[in-house]
């Protein structure tokens, strides 16, 4: 038998209510949230988004059972609040603008940041279907049969579009490599 799990005391308090533990748990819990919705979105929505999966984090902190891990538990929330969000507004809007953007070549492609940021850009060509089902394999470590709970979706449609991701990207990355040698 497992000893308990023992919960972090400002979760705890947090959960009561407190507002100062509130307070600071957001503040922890800030750029966590908006990194993971920076690789699930598009530029635009990010802050929006972010806002809105943070509140719901918070109101949910009285329902948080320490079987897991808390950060597990936040990513959750967070990607089920962006895909609901970005499926929302898909269903909300009338036409969407295309927006035709290059993929600026990182200034210094031994910078962690600007690998980053290629990333992160490369990732905002694929569909949202994929960009999820690629970030919450890789960036989250969740398997395909964990995705595809996650987004219910077929498991083999996950594989797939986790394999049609992973080809673009990688499709991108090679093509922006070449160019940045010449």
């Amino acid at each position: 038998m497992s000893p308990p799990v023992r919960v972090n005391p400002r979760i705890e308090a947090a959960s009561r209510g407190d507002r100062a533990a509130l307070t600071a748990l957001a503040e922890e819990l800030i750029p966590r949230v908006r990194n993971l919705v920076r690789y699930l979105t598009k530029s635009g929505d990010i802050d929006d988004i972010t806002q809105e999966a943070l509140v719901t984090v918070l109101r949910s902190v009285p329902n948080y059972r320490p079987i897991g891990s808390f950060t597990a538990w936040v990513d959750r929330i967070v990607v089920r609040v962006t895909y609901g969000e970005l499926r929302k507004r898909r269903r909300d809007a009338t036409h969407e603008a295309i927006d035709i953007e290059a993929v600026p070549a990182p200034v210094d492609p031994a910078s962690v940041y600007a690998t980053r940021t290629h990333i992160a850009a490369v990732l905002d060509g694929l569909p949202a279907d994929q960009r999820f089902a690629v970030v919450l394999h890789h960036a989250l470590g969740m398997s395909a049969a964990e995705i595809a709970e996650e987004m219910s979706a077929p498991l083999e449609t996950i594989r797939s579009r986790l394999r049609v991701g992973m080809q673009h990207l990688r499709r991108s990355m090679n093509v922006s490599n070449e160019g940045d040698s010449r």
